[in-house]
């Protein structure tokens, strides 16, 4: 209980105050913190302020300079407008992979749609071939009779798209790689299986290649 004589500004008096100027003995923590009193809630916004733009300036920077990953092909001269498939030749054991990589280039090509396909060298602008260097087959898991119940087919492929008037590379890639897992129960779905892995195995690495290509990469 508080005596009844004490009056409110007596009370006030004896608060500690933490805006009171610091002495020159307790340093710049205690001039900081004095500061910071004075300003408020005014200094909190401002930090949350600043800390708001530096979050969005990368955004406007990027969005204003009009930065954009999109594999158009702008970087290719717009006088090539028509390519040759060439055939693709295959360094490994594995008959007519060739075939079913080039026909996933083909069809990736004329999804695109930036270049017009031609069935012979003389009337394109440009010529796309390739190499299948190495195909590779190896278990993932096994079943009980040490059969393997799942394996993973991976590939090597060396690219290029050149101009064709003046022989020269527009891009390229000598170790462009991609796999592809499949599963079976028996021998008689081993081959099955792993036909349509191949042939998706193709589709991908074509629809991979033509974008970073396309983008320059």
């Amino acid at each position: 209980m508080f005596p009844r004589n004490l009056s409110i500004s007596w009370f006030n008096s004896k608060r500690p105050c933490s805006c009171r100027t610091p002495r020159r003995h307790e340093g710049y923590f205690a001039s900081f913190n004095s500061h910071f009193c004075k300003g408020g809630l005014r200094g909190i916004f401002q930090i949350r302020w600043i800390t708001i733009i530096a979050c969005l300036l990368p955004v406007l920077l990027f969005s204003g300079c009009g930065y954009r990953f999109s594999p158009g092909g702008e970087y290719i001269d717009k006088n090539i407008r028509t390519v040759f498939i060439d055939n693709f030749s295959n360094r490994t054991s594995e008959a007519n992979i060739e075939n079913a990589f080039r026909t996933a280039f083909i069809d990736q090509f004329v999804i695109g749609g930036r270049f017009t396909l031609v069935d012979r060298r003389e009337k394109a602008d440009s010529v796309f071939k390739a190499s299948i260097n190495s195909l590779t087959t190896s278990p993932l898991s096994y079943q009980r009779s040490v059969i393997a119940a799942e394996e993973r087919v991976t590939i090597t492929i060396e690219l290029t798209f050149e101009d064709q008037s003046t022989q020269k590379a527009i891009w390229t890639n000598k170790s462009f790689s991609g796999y592809q897992d499949y599963a079976f129960t028996d021998v008689s779905t081993k081959e099955t299986n792993r036909r349509n892995a191949l042939i998706k195995l193709s589709n991908d690495t074509a629809e991979r290649a033509y974008r970073l290509m396309m983008s320059g990469f």
